[in-house]
């Protein structure tokens, strides 16, 4: 199966599922990957090798997360202090 036979079955599914989105195509659903096992916590080097990234600058520009300080490496690092003393 080509990239060109995968949008076609995409489409003709999404047509099916009656679902309505001005662009239709495979990557979406390689992006929804991506961003969902990220979203939920997945080790970024486990959704690297996953999603077939050679470099983990790439599938970090699926992290819709990465601003959220709650998963900053310096507040981790803070409230595991913290909950040790």
């Amino acid at each position: 199966m080509d990239r060109h036979c995968a949008t076609r079955r995409l489409r003709r599914l999404a047509d099916v599922a009656v679902v309505r989105l001005p662009r239709m195509h495979p990557h979406m659903l390689r992006h929804t990957f991506v961003t969902t096992m990220l979203d939920a916590g997945v080790d970024l080097r486990d959704v690297q090798i996953a999603a077939r990234h050679a470099d983990p600058r790439t599938t970090m520009r699926y992290d819709r997360a990465r601003t959220n300080l709650d998963r900053h490496p310096n507040y981790i690092l803070a409230a595991f202090m913290a909950s040790a003393t």
